[in-house]
């Protein structure tokens, strides 16, 4: 499904536009949601981060509108609680607590990351702790191309692949998530910097676009000129869980 690049566009669905437009209603208020909020807009209010925030069914559907058959089959559920990614204008901010390093990596590098590859402690070490089955992302209202949109680099799924299978080689899925991968994912991260093309992922609503859960993506800053409706630019994303490492490490 990923190919050599790493991601696929999924074409417009009407079906998918009409449970776009009842997400981007629900996830309006829930932005609106002082808790919520409290919880999640974060980087000086650039960024709502919204993780579990949409309340869509097992199934993805939502109360009046049902998740597409076609995406369904594309990607396979059952579905957590989508995220519901909003950025606005002058992200980014630096977040709390974030090290000036940390933000000029948010700012410069577009805070690159391989989902499930988690900083645990301080200093922050890297582990495997959420393996996911891939990354599916649903614009849930009209943006720029400009307003923070997603950035992938082309191939780096299958660097990072090989790189992971090397390193753990042998070991069981409670080994895997207890190894400590720091050096080596900063490592092939700079590998994948130095020798794949970033690409910016713009869709519109009732488009999609989906990751191979290795792959090094992250979210650029806003263009100076880029517009978004007044709620910010919002996305949904799916990361479904695997039941093992052992299955991420060989998703194909």
């Amino acid at each position: 499904m990923f190919g050599s690049t790493g991601w696929r566009r999924v074409a417009y669905d009407p079906r998918l536009a009409q449970w776009a437009k009842r997400a981007r209603q629900i996830s309006i208020g829930v932005a609106q949601d002082p808790q919520m909020r409290a919880n999640w807009l974060v980087c000086e209010s650039t960024w709502f981060v919204g993780v579990d925030a949409l309340p869509n069914a097992a199934n993805g559907n939502l109360p009046g509108a049902e998740f597409p058959a076609r995406l369904r089959s594309l990607c396979p559920g059952p579905y957590h609680k989508a995220q519901v990614s909003i950025t606005y204008p002058g992200y980014p901010k630096p977040r709390e607590g974030e090290s000036d390093a940390a933000f000029q990596f948010r700012k410069n590098r577009d805070a690159a990351h391989v989902d499930g590859v988690l900083g645990i402690g301080s200093p922050k070490r890297r582990f495997v702790r959420e393996p996911h089955a891939y990354i599916l992302g649903m614009p849930l209202n009209d943006f720029d191309a400009g307003a923070s949109p997603m950035v992938v680099w082309e191939g780096s799924h299958q660097i990072m692949q090989d790189a992971f299978q090397d390193a753990f080689e042998g070991l069981t899925d409670a080994q895997i998530r207890e190894t400590d991968i720091t050096d080596l994912y900063k490592e092939v991260r700079k590998h994948v910097f130095n020798t794949c093309n970033r690409v910016e992922v713009h869709a519109n609503v009732g488009e999609a676009y989906v990751l191979h859960p290795m792959c090094l993506h992250g979210v650029a800053p806003w263009a100076s000129k880029a517009t978004a409706q007044p709620e910010g630019r919002m996305i949904a994303y799916f990361r479904p869980a695997v039941r093992s490492a052992l299955d991420w490490l060989n998703i194909g």
